[in-house]
C-alpha cells in the first residue's frame, strides 16, 4: 500500500521505518523541504537531524505535504497538533478526499515550556476539528496516547497494554486496526471508543501522560482492566 505521512518528526520517522519494514511504499512530507533538510540539531531522544535520517532511509520518498497526500492511498497526520489543520490544508482537500487519515496528533501548546497545555479540550477535540474541516476524509484518531517507539513495537513493554480508536467510518477504523495488528498489537487490545467525538477523551489523557514523565522513563502506556461489579 502507498502510505503518505505528513510530518517529519520522531513520530513520522518511526512510523515510516515500520511501514517500510512491512513492505509498504512510503512518502514523508513537510511544509518546506529546504528548511527541514537544513536542521542540524538532534531531537530529545538523541536521534539525528532529518537530513541524516533520510540519508539512512532513502527508500522513504520525501516531499512537501501536497505531494505526500497525493501519493498516499492511506494517510497519517504526524504533524504538531497546533499546526495540523494548516498542514492538512497545504496537503489539499482534493488529495485527501475519500482517503483514510490516521490522526496521531495532539493539540499541545509548548510555548510556556513543560508540561504543555491543551489548546482544545472538554467540548471539542482536534480530531473533530480535522473531520469537520475535511468532511470528505475518513479521520481515525489513534496512536496519540503513547510513545512513538511503543506505537510500532508493543512488545517493548513487559505486558499487554491498550490502544484506542475514534472515528465515524467503520471501514476506516477496520483498516487502521489491521495496520495496528501488523505492528504487533493484539486485536483485543485495540479499543474502539466510538465516533470521532470520543477523541476528546484520548486527547485529554495527554495532561496525565505528560506528568507521568515523573516516572523518569517515557516507555509506558495505559492498560484498561475490567472486572465485575460487587454483588449486592
Amino acid at each position: 500500500m502507498k502510505i503518505g505521512i505528513l510530518g517529519t518528526g520522531i513520530v513520522g520517522q518511526i512510523l515510516a521505518e515500520k511501514f517500510v519494514q512491512l513492505n509498504h511504499q512510503v512518502m514523508i512530507g513537510t511544509r518546506n523541504k529546504e528548511k527541514t533538510l537544513a536542521k542540524k540539531d538532534r531531537d530529545i531522544y538523541g536521534r539525528p537531524p532529518f537530513s541524516e535520517w533520510h540519508n539512512n532511509n532513502q527508500q522513504v520518498r520525501f516531499g512537501v505535504f501536497e505531494d505526500t497526500a497525493e501519493f498516499g492511498e492511506f494517510l497519517v497526520n504526524a504533524t504538531h497538533g497546533v499546526s495540523s489543520i494548516d498542514a492538512l490544508r497545504l496537503a489539499g482537500d482534493k488529495n485527501m478526499e475519500k482517503k483514510v487519515l490516521l490522526d496521531a496528533s495532539n493539540p499541545l501548546d509548548f510555548s510556556k515550556g513543560m508540561p504543555p497545555t491543551l489548546t482544545i479540550c472538554n467540548t471539542d477535540s482536534l480530531g473533530e476539528q480535522i473531520q469537520k474541516t475535511f468532511p470528505n476524509t475518513k479521520v481515525v484518531k489513534s496512536l496519540n496516547t503513547l510513545n512513538a517507539y511503543i506505537m510500532v513495537n508493543p512488545s517493548l513493554l513487559p505486558e499487554e497494554t491498550n490502544l484506542f480508536l475514534s472515528g465515524n467510518d467503520a471501514d476506516a477504523k477496520t483498516k487502521v486496526k489491521e495496520l495496528l495488528v501488523s505492528f504487533g498489537w493484539k486485536k483485543q487490545d485495540v479499543i474502539d471508543l466510538g465516533d470521532i467525538s470520543t477523541s476528546r477523551g484520548t486527547e485529554q489523557l495527554l495532561p496525565i501522560w505528560a506528568r507521568l514523565y515523573a516516572l523518569g522513563n517515557p516507555m509506558f502506556n495505559f492498560k484498561i482492566v475490567t472486572g465485575n461489579p460487587p454483588a449486592e
